[in-house]
């Protein structure tokens, strides 16, 4: 997304993830290494090992498709609970889609199918108008064998003056936290902001 940049106030559980693109995992542990201060060691079940090789992974995961923004929501156990990620797209030749045009490809999957009746809300955002899906995934195993089961919250939001969509999607497996992350995932997804930036990616002054 040209001369913008994404950012969120990220509440307390939200773990920012981004790397840099073409990062390694020096890059990827070495942002571990930063957050893991972060929690208190006398709520943390997860040791530190773990912590950090779950961290590691998961930005590596996460970061894989080069979005604008990772990040992950964490228990103060330690425990991951979510994965969210933030990508833009823009038509190169023609008018941005209507947000109702665009709720089967929120629902598109490449490795795994819809189940059910998937929810679409048309939520009001201080970042512009947007559309909301959220819906159960089903997706095979490795090797086959059994299927395993995702929520998906995806949002797409259509800033006013801009070309692009910016595609917000959160998945988790833990169905009993569902309502819990739900919630959570809107409390973050309200504070989006598109910051200008000038050619070198430096914040642009509002004052300019």
């Amino acid at each position: 997304m040209e001369h913008h940049v994404t950012q969120f106030d990220f509440q307390q559980g939200w773990i920012d993830l981004t790397l840099e693109y073409g990062s390694s995992e020096t890059e990827a542990r070495e942002l571990a290494e930063s957050v893991i201060p972060r929690f208190n060691p006398l709520e943390r079940t997860v040791g530190d090992r773990d912590l950090l090789n779950d961290l590691v992974d998961r930005a590596l995961f996460l970061n894989k498709d080069e979005p604008l923004l990772a990040a992950a929501y964490y228990t103060p156990a330690g425990v991951p609970l979510a994965d969210l990620w933030v990508d833009s797209y823009a038509e190169e030749n023609g008018p941005r889609p209507a947000p109702a045009e665009v709720v089967p490809l929120l629902l598109d999957w490449s490795n795994a199918k819809v189940e059910g009746e998937p929810s679409v809300t048309y939520p009001h955002l201080a970042a512009g108008t947007s559309v909301r899906v959220q819906a159960m995934l089903k997706a095979k195993r490795l090797l086959g064998f059994g299927s395993q089961l995702a929520e998906l919250v995806r949002y797409a939001v259509f800033p006013p003056d801009m070309p692009s969509v910016v595609v917000i999607t959160a998945t988790w497996q833990n169905m009993s936290r569902s309502d819990e992350l739900t919630a959570l995932t809107h409390e973050l997804v309200s504070t989006l902001r598109l910051v200008p930036v000038d050619a070198q990616g430096v914040e642009a002054d509002p004052a300019d």
